[in-house]
């Protein structure tokens, strides 16, 4: 049997031909169901010429990384990749336009197993990733699974809201505007997106990805109402409810300064966010807001007032000033 798998060989006696061959046939099929018309691989099954002839399938191993995190060849984690990763229909034929959303699709579900060498896998071997939230670009394995590392997070999940496809010789493209919610955070980011896509070893893969903020919103402001600013003091009570000092240091921006309740000491960077909520969070805090006074500008929204926490591990209640 002639595919592109990663199994070798197989050698069956006369009386186990017909099921050996069954049991083949069955991983084929399994492998093929992320193939992006849905089609199944081609199989072809070389007659034997006498009772004794061996069957032998004959295919590539998958390639893997350098990294110690690469995808191990017969564990659950190349298992799915290889779910990512089926090969394209057989014959050379064009790629269609909904056949080029679903590779939008197929990547939005690498996003959802959380594993950023699976969303990586998705991208050639010699990629261009200019992600949305850092500003350097990524060109190999290693530099698109370092962003996705920190990005999933975050929990994305994605939306195409404005697409538009290309289709050309070997190639596709599709560009437009998508939508991400946070999972994480319960935050809505809209961007604006470039996919270039190439058959890289009978695979669809990103060549090139581009992601950007939409320009109007930098540049005007999105308007915020008084409500939604107190909303955000909620999203951040959430993160305290999952006791998860990450998922909170999350709510902060990048040059964030927080001057804590219970510490001395200001904490102007993630990690020493993180560290300090490692410790509040043993006290299980819920906070509710006493009183509030919003301001609203451009690019920026301020809420102050008074908050009160109710400490779940000991039933103690702490009032406190907040901005």
């Amino acid at each position: 049997i002639i595919n592109k798998s990663s199994i070798s060989s197989i050698h069956c006696c006369p009386t186990m031909k017909v099921a050996s061959i069954a049991v083949a046939l069955a991983l084929f099929t399994t492998t093929s169901a992320f193939a992006p018309n849905g089609a199944l691989p081609a199989v072809r099954i070389a007659q034997p010429t006498n009772a004794l002839d061996e069957v032998v399938i004959v295919g590539r191993a998958p390639a893997t990384s350098s990294r110690d995190s690469s995808l191990s060849l017969f564990g659950s984690r190349w298992r799915k990749a290889r779910k990512f990763n089926a090969p394209a229909k057989a014959g050379g034929a064009d790629i269609t336009e909904k056949e080029v959303r679903a590779l939008f699709e197929l990547w939005n579900s690498a996003l959802a197993t959380g594993d950023s060498r699976i969303v990586a896998s998705r991208y050639t071997k010699s990629p261009v990733l200019l992600p949305t939230v850092s500003d350097q670009p990524r060109t190999d394995f290693a530099s698109v699974q370092d962003y996705f590392d920190a990005f999933l997070l975050k929990k994305p999940l994605g939306k195409i809201l404005d697409g538009n496809i290309n289709i050309g010789d070997g190639w596709a493209s599709d560009s437009g505007i998508y939508e991400f919610t946070m999972g994480a955070t319960g935050d809505v980011v809209k961007a604006r997106y470039t996919y270039n896509y190439v058959k890289e070893d009978g695979i669809w893969k990103i060549q090139h990805h581009h992601s950007s903020v939409m320009p109007e919103e930098i540049a005007m402001g999105k308007p915020i109402t008084k409500s939604e600013v107190r909303s955000l003091f909620s999203l951040w009570n959430n993160a305290l409810a999952t006791e998860d000092p990450k998922q909170v240091a999350a709510r902060y921006a990048k040059n964030g300064v927080l001057l804590p309740t219970v510490s001395d000491t200001p904490r102007t960077d993630f990690a020493s966010i993180e560290d300090y909520f490692v410790n509040f969070l043993k006290s299980k805090p819920q906070g509710e807001i006493l009183e509030s006074h919003v301001t609203i500008g451009k690019n920026t929204a301020s809420d102050v007032g008074l908050y009160e926490f109710t400490l779940g591990a000991s039933g103690k209640k702490v009032a406190g000033r907040y901005s």
